[in-house]
């Protein structure tokens, strides 16, 4: 059994997929090719914005908005105290400060209840984690950037194609950004991301920091990167768009499965008006390390997302924080366990982790 089955997608859109790449090489357009374009406009147009903006990873796709909002050492900005590095390491990349905040212990994503004790006259903005692909109260979130004139990012590296309310993730904030990282959601075959934005001027500026900050061939208006996605990459994840409105509905279903299978466990929760897109699907379990190596003794592969809460990570030693801030991050971090999870998995699969979870739970 696979965590991710990619392998099953790529034989399932092989026929599809080689042709766009053979068309990619045929051309020779490996930077810059049609397939970019392509492709952002299909991103756009799928999240409902105006600007989707390629680029070379999720991680990048953090630090470009950061260099265009010219963040400066010592600037402030919330982050969630529970999530990946990469959406906390980027502002201290950049010399600023990571301001962690405890998470909601119902949707694991940042909680808005916490976020106004901890913004200063140095506090310049908000990152947003969408955690396992369901988006926070976004709604709370834009009152309180407004209050406070701060900006918004929602960092949706797991969450493209989900909603609030009915709108899609990435479309809700100032900015916000997406990783393509193969087992996303919506993966390619290498690194990739993308960076929203309704703004007209930020999203000119963002081009140019993507690609040394040049405003015409060989004149550089900023000092910028190498942030571009290569076009191969471009292709792959066309022909993965083309598809990925069933996915997200496939994916639903296993969820909607499993947790019907998993009555009395502790299974995750999508709050009232949003979907996920389920890039996880991940319950809370007591004894977890003896869990998960029961389940690995049954070829079931499991992963654990997170175990140690950013604020207590070596990277942020030297950054003001306490034992006692986080207790809701703590417990995840002791017990959260993702579970097999993708368009493709078969109920067959999903009873073998479930009849195998609840044999571990007895023993």
């Amino acid at each position: 059994m696979e965590f991710c089955d990619l392998k099953k997608q790529y034989h399932l859109y092989k026929n599809e997929i080689q042709d766009e790449i053979n068309k990619v090489l045929e051309s020779s357009a490996y930077i810059n090719g049609p397939a970019v374009g392509e492709l952002e406009d299909g991103l756009s147009s799928f999240a409902g914005v105006k600007h989707a903006i390629s680029c070379s990873s999720g991680t990048d796709a953090l630090l470009l908005p950061f260099m265009a909002y010219d963040i400066q050492p010592g600037d402030e900005i919330i982050c969630p105290a529970f999530t990946f590095i990469a959406t906390a390491s980027m502002v201290a990349f950049y010399k600023a400060v990571p301001v962690f905040v405890d998470v909601d212990p119902v949707t694991f994503n940042i909680d808005t209840s916490k976020i106004e004790d901890k913004i200063t006259s140095r506090t310049k903005g908000i990152i947003a984690v969408s955690l396992y692909g369901q988006m926070p109260d976004m709604e709370a979130l834009k009152s309180i950037a407004k209050k406070h004139h701060l900006w918004l990012l929602e960092d949706g590296a797991q969450s493209y194609g989900a909603t609030y309310n009915g709108s899609r993730s990435c479309s809700m904030s100032d900015v916000a950004t997406t990783s393509f990282f193969p087992a996303k959601p919506l993966g390619g075959y290498g690194d990739g991301g993308a960076v929203f934005t309704n703004d007209d001027e930020l999203a000119e500026k963002i081009l140019m920091m993507r690609n040394h900050g040049q405003e015409k061939r060989y004149f550089h208006k900023y000092v910028g990167m190498n942030g571009r996605m290569d076009t191969i990459q471009a292709a792959v994840l066309k022909i993965k768009l083309r598809h990925f409105e069933e996915e997200l509905k496939l994916r639903e279903d296993a969820a909607d499965r499993y947790t019907e299978m998993l009555e009395g466990f502790d299974t995750p929760i999508v709050a009232e008006g949003r979907t996920s897109s389920w890039a996880q699907y991940t319950i809370r379990i007591n004894n977890r390390d003896r869990v998960q190596s029961y389940l690995a003794g049954k070829g079931i592969p499991t992963a654990i997302h997170y175990p140690m809460p950013l604020p207590h990570q070596e990277a942020f030693k030297d950054l003001p924080s306490s034992e006692d801030d986080y207790p809701v991050s703590d417990q995840l971090a002791s017990t959260v366990l993702s579970l097999p999870m993708h368009a493709l998995i078969t109920e067959e699969e999903q009873n073998e982790v479930v009849n195998a979870l609840k044999a571990a739970r007895v023993e």
